[in-house]
């Protein structure tokens, strides 16, 4: 006979309650008006995963190394050149082991002016991992980017945005301002732990602002470009023209292996044109962002 006693369907309320309330969205943090009086904020960020993206799984297929590395040859050189001439800052969440392999790309990161933060130690997955595992390589990383770029890091994004139970209460331990990993709202949030509030800012993100939905390949899973790029910019404006609509938060996630390549920074060159063309646009880091936010809550 099955035994379906850990079947959800089977939970008491105290299991998916408790599940539902270990980390949730508390108060907007939705500023009254953004700085300046901007109509609207941009939020750019790249996740330079470089090799990381295959590493984590234990692979050492020559192919996707490859592939990563042409983020870091390629698509960042193309990236900072173009946040450059249009004269955007930008955040980067850059895993430890990236920074260790291109040191020299952090420190050009920095130069100009753009935010490194957390993005795990070898872009692993988070969820399964035991408490004391996270908290050691998220203090690895934090190390790591520190000593690479002088500055500390403030804020985080987890590989895959892959949240564990323990990641908030490691996030406050270390005393990061702000996560950019979860999707419960579009606008800025403060994160409830428990039912506590802990004050660490949300800046929320999602995969249709993503481009690797739309763009990534592994030739030995399911994972199959299928979006031109214009589908790709279409949907892009559109969620831009809907956060200036709402006065509201534009954040988009970009990958340097994946939007690096000449189609897609094409879109990426027209997007920007696109939204600079907008009146009372605020481009700002996640940094700013997370503080001004956090600021005029006060």
């Amino acid at each position: 006979m099955t035994n379906h006693t850990d079947e959800s369907w089977a939970w008491p309320e105290s299991r998916w309650r408790a599940a539902v309330d270990k980390v949730r969205a508390g108060r907007s943090l939705m500023p009254a008006r953004w700085k300046d009086g901007a109509k609207v904020c941009v939020a750019l960020s790249f996740d330079p995963d470089h090799e990381t993206g295959t590493l984590r799984e234990g692979s050492t297929s020559v192919g996707r190394l490859s592939q990563g590395q042409y983020g870091s040859r390629a698509g960042t050189p193309r990236i900072l050149d173009l946040l450059r001439r249009h004269d955007i800052k930008a955040s980067f969440f850059v895993p430890g082991v990236v920074a260790k392999l291109y040191p020299d790309e952090q420190k050009r990161i920095v130069a100009e002016g753009h935010e490194i933060g957390m993005h795990g130690w070898i872009h692993e997955r988070t969820s399964p991992l035991p408490e004391n595992v996270e908290r050691e390589l998220m203090a690895r990383a934090f190390d790591t980017l520190t000593k690479a770029t002088g500055q500390q890091p403030v804020g985080v994004r987890v590989p895959s945005w892959d949240f564990s139970p323990n990641t908030l209460k490691l996030i406050r331990e270390m005393g990061l301002l702000y996560d950019s990993s979860l999707m419960a709202d579009d606008e800025p949030y403060e994160l409830v732990e428990a039912g506590v509030p802990t004050g660490v800012v949300e800046l929320p993100v999602e995969w249709i602002k993503d481009d690797a939905p739309y763009f990534n390949m592994n030739r030995f899973e399911a994972h199959r470009p299928y979006t031109p790029p214009s589908g790709v910019l279409e949907i892009f404006r559109r969620e831009f023209d809907g956060a200036v609509a709402e006065r509201g938060l534009f954040l988009l996630t970009m990958h340097p292996h994946i939007i690096g390549h000449r189609s897609r920074m094409a879109i990426l060159e027209e997007l920007v044109r696109y939204m600079k063309a907008t009146p009372g646009v605020w481009f700002a880091t996640h940094e700013e962002v997370a503080r001004y936010c956090k600021e005029q809550a006060r």
